[in-house]
């Protein structure tokens, strides 16, 4: 028997649930670090798309290896299908990038 826990709107924000859900996802790919300003490109056109969206994105780079985590930059706003789109396309228009990976969006605060 299990029962439904009602909780105030109030409380429901504080704990980021229901309708003050973040969600975000996460990203990761290979990069083929041959030239310098193709990477400086890549990593251009990564910020403006970051910038253009309101996106916060925290960074991971080991060796070849580039991953991170995106949400919105808003206080209770979450990443969208559309930011998704965006952050896969960009990662995939330079042919420095391999190995395009990017994931469902979850709950940041309350993943299960």
């Amino acid at each position: 028997m299990t029962k439904e826990v009602v909780r105030s709107r109030r409380l429901r924000k504080k704990l980021y649930l229901g309708e003050f859900a973040i969600m975000g996802f996460d990203f990761s790919c290979k990069v083929n670090i041959d030239s310098d300003t193709e990477f400086e490109a890549f990593l251009e056109a990564f910020a403006d798309v970051a910038e253009e969206k309101n996106l916060l994105i925290s960074l991971d780079n080991e060796d070849e290896l580039f991953e991170g985590f995106v949400t919105s930059h808003d206080r209770y706003g979450s990443a969208t299908e559309e930011d998704k789109a965006a952050i896969e396309a960009v990662l995939s228009a330079h042919s420095i990038i391999t190995d395009v990976v990017v994931s469902k969006l979850v709950d940041v605060f309350n993943e299960k």
